[in-house]
């Protein structure tokens, strides 16, 4: 096994970070091997944008739930679909808003921008790791993008998906086993036999209790089905689509 390999398995997200700034150059490499990764149609629908000032931190971290984490890091990031860029590029080609109107508000302009953007964080991640460093992905930006955007300044058409704390590890938190291989993997075609399927949840239940018990000394035992059952049947940031249209993709 290559040390690449060592580290992409030994991932876990970290919550606690040394109080200690990423250079410019960790900085650059980081966005470089994020800049690297595969990218629809060499579109490029995202931007990356650094957050350093205290004061921007901790209302990122007041909208995303206040999570302390977000302001404590070595640096943070934060992944945007942008569509902006593109509606530049066919400026400059003497193309008018008519022109591009049904391509840039389509769903599957949507749908690149936000792979592009995961693909490029998740080598930003690897960059990351590799070096030592420990991160930990905000989702909860999403929680109040209103907020976000009026932070971070975002133009219409770009959209502020996820943040990125990456700084030096204080704190080695254990590692969550994953489902069960044979449950992501399915060969050939996907497994119809729902009864095979709920089994494997079966004994990763069993796995993500005994987790649980460990970490917490047995005050938590609560199975990955609950968990999943519980956010399914809670609908949240149901905002999403009309905020996405007042961003000026209302998605047709």
């Amino acid at each position: 096994m290559n040390e690449t390999i060592k580290t992409i398995l030994n991932h876990r997200s970290i919550r606690s970070f040394e109080d200690k700034k990423l250079t410019d150059e960790q900085i650059e490499t980081i966005v470089k091997s994020a800049q690297a990764a595969a990218t629809s149609s060499f579109v490029q629908a995202y931007t990356i944008i650094g957050v350093t000032d205290r004061d921007k931190k901790e209302k990122l971290a007041e909208a995303a739930g206040h999570q302390r984490y977000v302001v404590e890091n070595g640096h943070f990031f934060v992944f945007c679909l942008d569509l902006h860029r593109h509606e530049l590029a066919a400026e400059m080609e003497g193309l008018d808003k008519k022109d591009i109107i049904e391509s840039i508000e389509s769903t599957e302009m949507f749908m690149v921008g936000c792979i592009d953007a995961a693909l490029a964080a998740e080598n930003a991640v690897n960059a990351a790791e590799s070096m030592g460093l420990g991160i930990c992905f905000i989702g909860a930006l999403r929680n109040n993008l209103n907020e976000v955007t009026k932070i971070l300044k975002t133009p219409d058409r770009v959209i502020p998906l996820f943040g990125l704390c990456v700084g030096y590890p204080a704190k080695i938190t254990g590692q969550k086993q994953r489902l069960p291989f044979e449950n992501i993997y399915h060969k050939e075609e996907y497994i119809q036999d729902d009864e095979v399927l709920k089994d494997q949840l079966k004994q990763y239940n069993n796995d993500i209790i005994d987790y649980y018990k460990e970490r917490t000394g047995g005050r938590r035992a609560d199975r990955w089905t609950e968990q999943m059952a519980q956010k399914v049947s809670h609908p949240t940031r149901m905002y999403m689509k009309d905020f996405l249209k007042n961003k000026g993709l209302p998605l047709n």
